[in-house]
């Protein structure tokens, strides 16, 4: 699966994925884009997943019709520490989401 992550959280935690292909915003050309306009561009790089520490997206956008699913991750911060423990979740998440659906994790 190709997952994107948001800006906040760490580099390495794109590594906490195997058997996907997990790159950063800033790494897809993607870095200093708004909610909507991330969405939709990446959408059209391929992406299947948003991983988002940002908690209003889910609120904000409307995915009806969209192939990018978003998972929204709930951790004390954004540091690797706090997110490792999610990773079991998320990629759990990742099996069974269907396109244009919201998973919340943590």
């Amino acid at each position: 699966m190709k997952i994107l992550l948001d800006e906040c959280p760490p580099l390495d935690f794109r590594h906490s994925f195997p058997g996907h292909d997990a790159h950063s915003a800033e790494w897809a050309g993607l870095k200093g884009k708004k909610n909507g306009e991330l969405l939709r561009d990446a959408e059209l790089a391929g992406y299947e997943v948003l991983l988002t520490v940002d908690q209003g997206i889910p609120h904000q956008q409307n995915l009806a019709g969209r192939k990018l699913s978003i998972i929204p991750i709930r951790s004390r911060t954004n540091q690797l520490e706090d997110l490792l423990p999610l990773v079991e979740a998320i990629l759990n998440a990742l099996e069974t989401m269907a396109p244009g659906q919201i998973v919340p994790i943590g």
